[in-house]
Protein backbone atom coordinates (compact mmCIF):
# COMPACT_ATOMS: atom_id res chain seq x y z
CA UNK A 1 0.00 0.00 0.00
CA UNK A 2 2.83 2.39 0.94
CA UNK A 3 4.60 1.58 -2.36
CA UNK A 4 1.47 2.36 -4.35
CA UNK A 5 0.94 5.65 -2.48
CA UNK A 6 4.57 6.70 -3.05
CA UNK A 7 4.23 5.91 -6.75
CA UNK A 8 1.12 8.09 -7.04
CA UNK A 9 2.84 11.02 -5.31
CA UNK A 10 5.83 10.68 -7.63
CA UNK A 11 3.58 10.73 -10.68
CA UNK A 12 1.75 13.85 -9.42
CA UNK A 13 5.05 15.66 -8.89
CA UNK A 14 6.20 14.66 -12.37
CA UNK A 15 2.94 15.88 -13.91
CA UNK A 16 3.14 19.20 -12.04
CA UNK A 17 6.73 19.73 -13.22
CA UNK A 18 5.71 18.94 -16.80
CA UNK A 19 2.78 21.40 -16.76
CA UNK A 20 4.90 24.13 -15.21
CA UNK A 21 7.56 23.64 -17.89
CA UNK A 22 4.95 23.82 -20.64
CA UNK A 23 3.59 27.07 -19.26
CA UNK A 24 7.05 28.60 -19.12
CA UNK A 25 6.56 29.26 -15.41
CA UNK A 26 4.54 32.39 -16.27
CA UNK A 27 1.57 33.40 -14.12
CA UNK A 28 0.30 36.26 -16.32
CA UNK A 29 -3.38 36.69 -17.11
CA UNK A 30 -3.15 34.83 -20.42
CA UNK A 31 -1.53 31.70 -19.01
CA UNK A 32 0.43 31.35 -22.27
CA UNK A 33 3.67 33.08 -21.39
CA UNK A 34 2.27 36.46 -22.41
CA UNK A 35 1.80 39.73 -20.59
CA UNK A 36 -1.78 40.86 -21.04
CA UNK A 37 -2.42 44.62 -21.05
CA UNK A 38 -5.94 45.97 -20.63
CA UNK A 39 -6.40 49.24 -22.54
CA UNK A 40 -9.56 51.34 -22.20
CA UNK A 41 -10.40 53.67 -25.09
CA UNK A 42 -13.35 55.68 -26.37
CA UNK A 43 -14.50 56.98 -29.73
CA UNK A 44 -13.37 56.09 -33.23
CA UNK A 45 -9.68 55.25 -33.19
CA UNK A 46 -7.53 52.81 -35.12
CA UNK A 47 -5.93 51.59 -31.90
CA UNK A 48 -7.37 48.09 -32.30
CA UNK A 49 -5.52 47.68 -35.60
CA UNK A 50 -2.33 49.19 -34.22
CA UNK A 51 -2.53 46.88 -31.19
CA UNK A 52 -2.62 43.86 -33.50
CA UNK A 53 0.40 45.21 -35.34
CA UNK A 54 2.24 45.62 -32.03
CA UNK A 55 1.34 42.07 -30.98
CA UNK A 56 2.90 40.71 -34.16
CA UNK A 57 6.12 42.59 -33.42
CA UNK A 58 5.97 41.66 -29.72
CA UNK A 59 4.54 38.11 -29.46
CA UNK A 60 4.90 38.06 -25.67
CA UNK A 61 2.38 40.91 -25.28
CA UNK A 62 -1.38 40.61 -25.60
CA UNK A 63 -3.51 43.79 -25.63
CA UNK A 64 -7.18 43.70 -24.70
CA UNK A 65 -9.03 46.84 -25.81
CA UNK A 66 -12.33 47.95 -24.31
CA UNK A 67 -14.11 50.74 -26.21
CA UNK A 68 -16.91 52.68 -24.46
CA UNK A 69 -18.86 55.89 -24.94
CA UNK A 70 -16.94 58.92 -23.67
CA UNK A 71 -19.06 59.59 -20.57
CA UNK A 72 -19.36 55.92 -19.59
CA UNK A 73 -15.62 55.49 -20.11
CA UNK A 74 -14.65 58.29 -17.72
CA UNK A 75 -17.25 57.36 -15.11
CA UNK A 76 -16.02 53.75 -15.08
CA UNK A 77 -12.42 54.89 -14.84
CA UNK A 78 -13.14 57.28 -11.98
CA UNK A 79 -15.03 54.55 -10.11
CA UNK A 80 -12.18 52.07 -10.57
CA UNK A 81 -9.37 54.35 -9.44
CA UNK A 82 -11.47 55.56 -6.48
CA UNK A 83 -12.05 51.97 -5.38
CA UNK A 84 -8.42 51.03 -5.99
CA UNK A 85 -9.43 48.00 -8.02
CA UNK A 86 -10.61 47.20 -11.53
CA UNK A 87 -8.61 49.83 -13.43
CA UNK A 88 -6.86 48.90 -16.70
CA UNK A 89 -3.14 48.98 -17.40
CA UNK A 90 -3.59 51.88 -19.81
CA UNK A 91 -6.45 54.27 -20.43
CA UNK A 92 -7.34 57.20 -22.61
CA UNK A 93 -8.36 60.41 -20.80
CA UNK A 94 -10.08 63.17 -22.77
CA UNK A 95 -8.45 66.57 -22.38
CA UNK A 96 -11.50 68.26 -20.78
CA UNK A 97 -11.61 65.44 -18.22
CA UNK A 98 -7.91 65.41 -17.35
CA UNK A 99 -8.08 67.90 -14.47
CA UNK A 100 -10.80 65.78 -12.86
CA UNK A 101 -8.12 63.18 -12.13
CA UNK A 102 -5.39 65.51 -10.88
CA UNK A 103 -6.72 65.21 -7.33
CA UNK A 104 -6.09 61.46 -7.59
CA UNK A 105 -2.47 61.77 -8.76
CA UNK A 106 -1.38 58.93 -6.48
CA UNK A 107 -3.66 56.56 -8.41
CA UNK A 108 -1.59 57.00 -11.60
CA UNK A 109 1.94 56.17 -12.67
CA UNK A 110 4.24 59.15 -13.20
CA UNK A 111 5.48 58.83 -16.78
CA UNK A 112 8.57 60.80 -15.81
CA UNK A 113 9.55 57.86 -13.59
CA UNK A 114 9.59 55.72 -16.73
CA UNK A 115 11.87 58.03 -18.70
CA UNK A 116 9.27 60.07 -20.59
CA UNK A 117 11.42 63.20 -20.47
CA UNK A 118 13.30 61.69 -23.43
CA UNK A 119 10.09 61.87 -25.50
CA UNK A 120 9.06 65.45 -24.73
CA UNK A 121 10.63 66.95 -27.85
CA UNK A 122 8.46 64.77 -30.10
CA UNK A 123 5.24 66.50 -29.06
CA UNK A 124 3.73 69.97 -29.23
CA UNK A 125 4.91 71.87 -26.17
CA UNK A 126 1.47 73.10 -25.03
CA UNK A 127 -0.02 69.61 -25.32
CA UNK A 128 2.79 68.07 -23.29
CA UNK A 129 2.69 70.75 -20.56
CA UNK A 130 -1.04 70.30 -20.05
CA UNK A 131 -0.39 66.73 -18.86
CA UNK A 132 2.00 67.85 -16.10
CA UNK A 133 1.01 68.64 -12.53
CA UNK A 134 1.39 72.16 -11.16
CA UNK A 135 5.00 71.55 -10.10
CA UNK A 136 5.96 70.08 -13.47
CA UNK A 137 7.42 66.92 -11.92
CA UNK A 138 4.55 64.51 -12.62
CA UNK A 139 3.34 63.54 -16.09
CA UNK A 140 -0.14 62.01 -16.20
CA UNK A 141 0.11 60.59 -19.70
CA UNK A 142 1.45 60.74 -23.24
CA UNK A 143 -0.33 62.92 -25.82
CA UNK A 144 -2.60 61.31 -28.38
CA UNK A 145 -4.52 63.48 -30.85
CA UNK A 146 -5.40 67.17 -30.61
CA UNK A 147 -8.33 69.30 -31.77
CA UNK A 148 -6.89 72.46 -33.37
CA UNK A 149 -9.71 74.70 -34.52
CA UNK A 150 -10.11 76.29 -37.92
CA UNK A 151 -12.98 77.88 -39.79
CA UNK A 152 -15.07 75.66 -42.04
CA UNK A 153 -17.00 77.87 -44.44
CA UNK A 154 -19.61 77.24 -47.13
CA UNK A 155 -18.31 78.56 -50.45
CA UNK A 156 -21.79 78.86 -51.97
CA UNK A 157 -23.01 81.15 -49.19
CA UNK A 158 -19.84 83.25 -49.25
CA UNK A 159 -20.09 83.62 -53.02
CA UNK A 160 -23.76 84.58 -52.87
CA UNK A 161 -22.86 87.25 -50.29
CA UNK A 162 -20.18 88.66 -52.59
CA UNK A 163 -17.33 87.52 -50.34
CA UNK A 164 -14.13 85.74 -51.43
CA UNK A 165 -14.05 81.94 -51.39
CA UNK A 166 -10.32 81.25 -51.67
CA UNK A 167 -9.07 80.03 -48.25
CA UNK A 168 -6.17 82.46 -47.98
CA UNK A 169 -8.35 85.37 -49.10
CA UNK A 170 -10.94 84.46 -46.48
CA UNK A 171 -8.20 84.38 -43.83
CA UNK A 172 -7.04 87.84 -44.86
CA UNK A 173 -10.61 89.18 -44.82
CA UNK A 174 -11.61 87.71 -41.44
CA UNK A 175 -8.53 88.52 -39.35
CA UNK A 176 -10.21 89.63 -36.11
CA UNK A 177 -13.39 89.03 -34.09
CA UNK A 178 -14.70 92.38 -35.35
CA UNK A 179 -14.13 91.37 -38.98
CA UNK A 180 -15.90 88.10 -38.26
CA UNK A 181 -18.95 90.07 -37.13
CA UNK A 182 -18.77 92.24 -40.26
CA UNK A 183 -18.69 89.19 -42.52
CA UNK A 184 -21.60 87.68 -40.58
CA UNK A 185 -23.61 90.86 -41.04
CA UNK A 186 -22.92 90.89 -44.79
CA UNK A 187 -23.92 87.25 -45.16
CA UNK A 188 -27.17 87.78 -43.25
CA UNK A 189 -28.02 90.86 -45.30
CA UNK A 190 -27.27 89.27 -48.69
CA UNK A 191 -28.39 85.67 -48.15
CA UNK A 192 -30.65 85.72 -45.08
CA UNK A 193 -28.55 82.90 -43.62
CA UNK A 194 -26.88 82.90 -40.20
CA UNK A 195 -23.11 82.84 -39.79
CA UNK A 196 -22.85 80.14 -37.09
CA UNK A 197 -24.98 77.19 -36.04
CA UNK A 198 -25.45 77.74 -32.30
CA UNK A 199 -24.80 79.85 -29.23
CA UNK A 200 -22.30 77.26 -28.05
CA UNK A 201 -20.16 77.75 -31.14
CA UNK A 202 -20.42 81.52 -30.87
CA UNK A 203 -19.27 81.26 -27.24
CA UNK A 204 -16.47 78.79 -27.94
CA UNK A 205 -15.04 81.11 -30.61
CA UNK A 206 -13.31 83.01 -27.80
CA UNK A 207 -13.60 80.52 -24.98
CA UNK A 208 -11.32 77.83 -26.40
CA UNK A 209 -8.50 80.36 -26.78
CA UNK A 210 -8.41 81.32 -23.08
CA UNK A 211 -5.28 80.19 -21.23
CA UNK A 212 -7.15 80.41 -17.93
CA UNK A 213 -10.92 80.13 -18.01
CA UNK A 214 -13.07 79.07 -15.08
CA UNK A 215 -10.37 78.15 -12.54
CA UNK A 216 -6.75 78.92 -11.74
CA UNK A 217 -4.35 76.15 -10.75
CA UNK A 218 -5.13 76.74 -7.06
CA UNK A 219 -8.72 75.71 -7.77
CA UNK A 220 -10.15 79.20 -7.28
CA UNK A 221 -13.22 80.06 -9.36
CA UNK A 222 -12.46 83.05 -11.60
CA UNK A 223 -15.79 83.52 -13.30
CA UNK A 224 -16.73 86.56 -11.19
CA UNK A 225 -13.44 88.38 -11.80
CA UNK A 226 -14.01 91.64 -13.70
CA UNK A 227 -11.28 90.91 -16.25
CA UNK A 228 -12.20 87.27 -16.73
CA UNK A 229 -12.30 86.27 -20.38
CA UNK A 230 -15.30 83.98 -19.89
CA UNK A 231 -17.70 86.91 -19.51
CA UNK A 232 -16.21 88.55 -22.62
CA UNK A 233 -16.75 85.31 -24.57
CA UNK A 234 -20.33 85.20 -23.26
CA UNK A 235 -20.95 88.81 -24.28
CA UNK A 236 -19.57 88.18 -27.77
CA UNK A 237 -21.98 85.29 -28.28
CA UNK A 238 -24.85 87.44 -27.03
CA UNK A 239 -23.87 90.21 -29.43
CA UNK A 240 -23.85 87.84 -32.40
CA UNK A 241 -27.25 86.56 -31.34
CA UNK A 242 -28.60 90.10 -31.09
CA UNK A 243 -27.42 90.66 -34.68
CA UNK A 244 -29.51 87.67 -35.78
CA UNK A 245 -26.53 85.73 -37.14
CA UNK A 246 -26.70 82.73 -34.77
CA UNK A 247 -28.86 79.74 -35.65
CA UNK A 248 -30.27 77.14 -33.26
CA UNK A 249 -28.84 73.77 -34.32
CA UNK A 250 -27.60 71.59 -31.46
CA UNK A 251 -24.45 69.69 -32.29
CA UNK A 252 -24.77 65.98 -33.14
CA UNK A 253 -28.52 66.16 -33.76
CA UNK A 254 -30.03 65.04 -37.09
CA UNK A 255 -31.14 68.65 -37.65
CA UNK A 256 -27.54 69.84 -37.31
CA UNK A 257 -26.26 67.19 -39.73
CA UNK A 258 -28.97 68.20 -42.20
CA UNK A 259 -27.99 71.87 -41.84
CA UNK A 260 -24.38 71.00 -42.70
CA UNK A 261 -25.60 68.98 -45.65
CA UNK A 262 -27.85 71.73 -47.01
CA UNK A 263 -25.64 74.71 -46.16
CA UNK A 264 -28.10 76.28 -43.73
CA UNK A 265 -25.39 78.41 -42.10
CA UNK A 266 -22.13 79.88 -43.35
CA UNK A 267 -19.34 78.87 -40.99
CA UNK A 268 -18.39 76.30 -38.38
CA UNK A 269 -15.59 77.14 -35.94
CA UNK A 270 -14.54 73.61 -35.18
CA UNK A 271 -11.63 71.18 -34.79
CA UNK A 272 -10.08 68.84 -37.31
CA UNK A 273 -12.19 65.90 -36.14
CA UNK A 274 -15.32 67.49 -37.64
CA UNK A 275 -14.08 66.55 -41.12
CA UNK A 276 -14.81 62.88 -40.58
CA UNK A 277 -18.29 63.61 -39.29
CA UNK A 278 -19.13 65.82 -42.25
CA UNK A 279 -17.90 63.28 -44.77
CA UNK A 280 -20.13 60.61 -43.28
CA UNK A 281 -23.20 62.65 -42.30
CA UNK A 282 -23.36 65.45 -44.86
CA UNK A 283 -22.48 63.64 -48.12
CA UNK A 284 -24.47 65.95 -50.40
CA UNK A 285 -22.31 68.90 -49.37
CA UNK A 286 -19.13 67.41 -50.83
CA UNK A 287 -17.23 70.17 -52.61
CA UNK A 288 -19.22 72.98 -50.95
CA UNK A 289 -17.09 73.49 -47.84
CA UNK A 290 -13.52 74.71 -47.40
CA UNK A 291 -11.24 75.22 -44.39
CA UNK A 292 -9.13 78.21 -43.43
CA UNK A 293 -7.36 79.56 -40.36
CA UNK A 294 -9.25 81.74 -37.92
CA UNK A 295 -8.33 85.05 -36.30
CA UNK A 296 -5.53 84.63 -33.75
CA UNK A 297 -7.97 85.55 -30.96
CA UNK A 298 -10.00 82.45 -31.85
CA UNK A 299 -7.02 80.06 -32.00
CA UNK A 300 -7.78 77.25 -29.61
CA UNK A 301 -8.01 73.54 -29.05
CA UNK A 302 -11.16 71.48 -28.72
CA UNK A 303 -10.69 67.82 -28.01
CA UNK A 304 -7.86 65.34 -27.98
CA UNK A 305 -6.69 62.94 -25.29
CA UNK A 306 -3.85 61.37 -23.37
CA UNK A 307 -2.90 57.78 -22.62
CA UNK A 308 -2.44 57.40 -18.87
CA UNK A 309 -1.40 54.45 -16.69
CA UNK A 310 -3.36 53.64 -13.51
CA UNK A 311 -1.09 52.73 -10.59
CA UNK A 312 -2.69 49.27 -10.25
CA UNK A 313 -0.85 47.90 -13.26
CA UNK A 314 1.65 45.09 -12.71
CA UNK A 315 3.28 45.79 -16.07
CA UNK A 316 4.60 49.35 -16.02
CA UNK A 317 7.47 48.80 -18.43
CA UNK A 318 5.44 46.76 -20.91
CA UNK A 319 2.59 49.27 -20.83
CA UNK A 320 4.98 52.19 -21.28
CA UNK A 321 6.72 50.51 -24.21
CA UNK A 322 3.39 50.01 -25.96
CA UNK A 323 2.16 53.55 -25.21
CA UNK A 324 5.24 55.26 -26.62
CA UNK A 325 5.12 53.04 -29.70
CA UNK A 326 1.40 53.70 -30.23
CA UNK A 327 1.84 57.48 -30.02
CA UNK A 328 5.02 57.83 -32.06
CA UNK A 329 5.01 60.29 -35.00
CA UNK A 330 4.83 57.39 -37.46
CA UNK A 331 1.81 55.80 -35.79
CA UNK A 332 0.08 59.15 -35.27
CA UNK A 333 0.35 59.49 -39.04
CA UNK A 334 -1.51 56.18 -39.38
CA UNK A 335 -4.15 57.31 -36.89
CA UNK A 336 -4.61 60.52 -38.86
CA UNK A 337 -4.95 58.73 -42.19
CA UNK A 338 -7.21 55.95 -40.97
CA UNK A 339 -9.30 57.62 -38.24
CA UNK A 340 -8.84 61.37 -38.63
CA UNK A 341 -7.05 61.77 -35.28
CA UNK A 342 -5.02 64.96 -35.71
CA UNK A 343 -1.38 64.40 -34.65
CA UNK A 344 0.22 66.03 -31.61
CA UNK A 345 3.67 65.24 -33.07
CA UNK A 346 5.08 68.07 -35.26
CA UNK A 347 7.35 65.64 -37.11
CA UNK A 348 4.21 64.14 -38.61
CA UNK A 349 3.42 67.47 -40.27
CA UNK A 350 6.56 67.08 -42.37
CA UNK A 351 5.78 63.60 -43.66
CA UNK A 352 4.95 63.25 -47.33
CA UNK A 353 1.57 61.65 -46.69
CA UNK A 354 0.66 64.68 -44.61
CA UNK A 355 2.04 67.46 -46.83
CA UNK A 356 0.46 65.87 -49.92
CA UNK A 357 -2.85 65.20 -48.21
CA UNK A 358 -5.91 66.02 -50.31
CA UNK A 359 -9.49 66.07 -49.02
CA UNK A 360 -11.81 65.34 -51.90
CA UNK A 361 -14.77 66.31 -49.75
CA UNK A 362 -13.26 69.79 -49.45
CA UNK A 363 -12.62 70.19 -53.15
CA UNK A 364 -9.20 68.53 -53.06
CA UNK A 365 -7.89 71.07 -50.56
CA UNK A 366 -5.03 70.13 -48.23
CA UNK A 367 -6.99 70.96 -45.09
CA UNK A 368 -4.31 69.37 -42.90
CA UNK A 369 -1.94 72.26 -43.57
CA UNK A 370 -4.39 74.77 -42.07
CA UNK A 371 -4.97 72.68 -38.97
CA UNK A 372 -1.22 72.15 -38.54
CA UNK A 373 -0.71 75.93 -38.65
CA UNK A 374 -3.47 76.40 -36.09
CA UNK A 375 -2.02 73.68 -33.84
CA UNK A 376 1.14 75.66 -33.25
CA UNK A 377 -0.75 78.81 -32.16
CA UNK A 378 -2.64 77.12 -29.32
CA UNK A 379 -1.92 78.27 -25.77
CA UNK A 380 -1.41 75.94 -22.81
CA UNK A 381 -4.76 75.83 -21.01
CA UNK A 382 -5.76 74.92 -17.48
CA UNK A 383 -9.41 73.88 -17.18
CA UNK A 384 -9.89 72.57 -13.66
CA UNK A 385 -11.58 69.43 -12.30
CA UNK A 386 -15.09 70.91 -12.46
CA UNK A 387 -14.72 72.41 -15.94
CA UNK A 388 -17.52 70.39 -17.58
CA UNK A 389 -19.97 71.10 -14.74
CA UNK A 390 -19.34 74.85 -14.85
CA UNK A 391 -19.30 75.06 -18.63
CA UNK A 392 -22.69 73.36 -18.88
CA UNK A 393 -24.25 76.04 -16.68
CA UNK A 394 -22.91 78.85 -18.90
CA UNK A 395 -24.22 77.06 -21.99
CA UNK A 396 -27.63 76.77 -20.32
CA UNK A 397 -27.62 80.53 -19.77
CA UNK A 398 -26.78 81.18 -23.42
CA UNK A 399 -29.54 78.83 -24.54
CA UNK A 400 -32.01 80.76 -22.39
CA UNK A 401 -30.81 84.05 -23.88
CA UNK A 402 -31.48 82.74 -27.36
CA UNK A 403 -35.02 81.94 -26.26
CA UNK A 404 -35.53 85.53 -25.14
CA UNK A 405 -34.18 85.73 -21.58
CA UNK A 406 -32.26 88.78 -20.35
CA UNK A 407 -28.49 88.18 -20.84
CA UNK A 408 -27.32 89.81 -17.61
CA UNK A 409 -29.94 88.09 -15.47
CA UNK A 410 -29.04 84.77 -17.06
CA UNK A 411 -25.35 85.35 -16.41
CA UNK A 412 -25.99 86.16 -12.75
CA UNK A 413 -28.24 83.11 -12.40
CA UNK A 414 -25.58 80.87 -13.95
CA UNK A 415 -22.91 82.22 -11.59
CA UNK A 416 -25.18 81.52 -8.61
CA UNK A 417 -25.88 77.97 -9.80
CA UNK A 418 -22.16 77.37 -10.29
CA UNK A 419 -21.29 78.60 -6.80
CA UNK A 420 -24.03 76.44 -5.30
CA UNK A 421 -22.83 73.37 -7.18
CA UNK A 422 -19.21 73.88 -6.11
CA UNK A 423 -20.21 74.11 -2.45
CA UNK A 424 -21.71 70.60 -2.50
Amino acid sequence: MKLKKSWMIAMLLLLTTFLYACSGGDDSASGEGKVTLDFWVFGATNYEDLAKEYEKENPDVKINIKNSELEDHHNSLFTAISAGTGAPDLTMIEIDQLDRYREAQDRFVNFYDLGAEDLEGKYLDWKWKMAENGDGDFLFGLPTDIGPKAMYYHTGIFEEAGLPTDPDEVTAMIDSPEKFKEAAETIWKETNKPMVDSMEMAFRANMDALEVSYFNRDGELLIEESDNGVKAAYDYAVELNDMGVVSNFDMWTPEWANALNEGSFAAELAPAWLKGYMTENAPDAEGDWRVTTMPTQFAGNWGGSYVAMPAETDYKEEAYDFAQWLLSPENQMKSFTESGLFPSTPDTYEMEAFTNNEDEYFGGQNTAAYFAEAAQEIPEVYKGPKYVTVNNEVLTALKNVQEGADPEKEWDAAVKRINDLLKR
